[in-house]
């Protein structure tokens, strides 16, 4: 698949088909990670990729299963959600984050050194390991497109990070930004309406 038509076709997934992924694809999908541009020219990140379904119930058995109508509302309420659209949006993830990441073929939890106080940082350089490893991140959204699947995305609340780390065994001085599932896109998966952005109106030539 051509650059930019991987780009456009790239959209988070939440519903899957039960389709095993053979490992030379999952290796290269990760390989196009390990290409993403770092901070200290170390690529010092490391990926855990998840296919047994004994291991996956057990590690998101701390990520709540659905959630309420009531509670639905009242979270677009804290969150300050008044946008249609990002509403839609909500209403659709929300109530997945559990089920999305079952049903996908793996999980895959990315790593990286820390080296700085990421939660708590001294000033913007500290965050630049942060940053990189988001970079690998699209970098597997983008391989996995091409390779005709699609990935879902969950940032750890609360002591979800935690968690993981006793139950998957990584070292303590790694940090983990996020869990991602990667299968195949159901036929009928939802897609969520994307907000559509003209670019002249985003480019600023020379200034603001």
């Amino acid at each position: 698949m051509e650059l930019y038509e991987a780009i456009k076709k790239r959209r988070t997934i939440r519903d899957f088909e039960n389709e095993a992924i053979p490992s030379e694809i999952i290796e290269r999908i990760i390989n196009a990670g390990l290409q993403a541009p770092t901070n200290d020219h170390m690529r010092d990140w490391h990926y855990i990729v998840i296919q047994d379904k004994n291991t996956v119930i057990k590690l998101l058995d701390i990520i709540p299963k659905g959630i309420s109508d009531e509670d639905m509302e009242q979270l677009l309420k804290d969150w300050n959600l008044s946008d249609s659209e990002q509403q839609s949006a909500y209403r659709n993830a929300v109530p997945k984050q559990h089920k999305m990441l079952m049903d996908a073929s793996v999980v895959v939890i990315p790593l990286l050194k820390q080296k700085t106080d990421i939660l708590h940082p001294d000033n913007i350089s500290h965050l630049n390991g942060f940053a990189s490893i988001w970079c690998s991140i699209e970098n597997i959204f983008l391989a996995s497109t091409a390779e005709g699947y699609a990935c879902t995305l969950r940032v750890p609340l609360g002591d979800e990070d935690k968690y993981a780390k006793d139950v998957l065994g990584f070292p303590n001085d790694y940090f983990m930004p996020c869990f991602i599932g990667i299968g195949k896109p159901k036929k009928d998966a939802s897609i969520i309406k994307q907000k559509d952005i003209n670019v002249k109106d985003r480019i600023h030539w020379d200034r603001w």
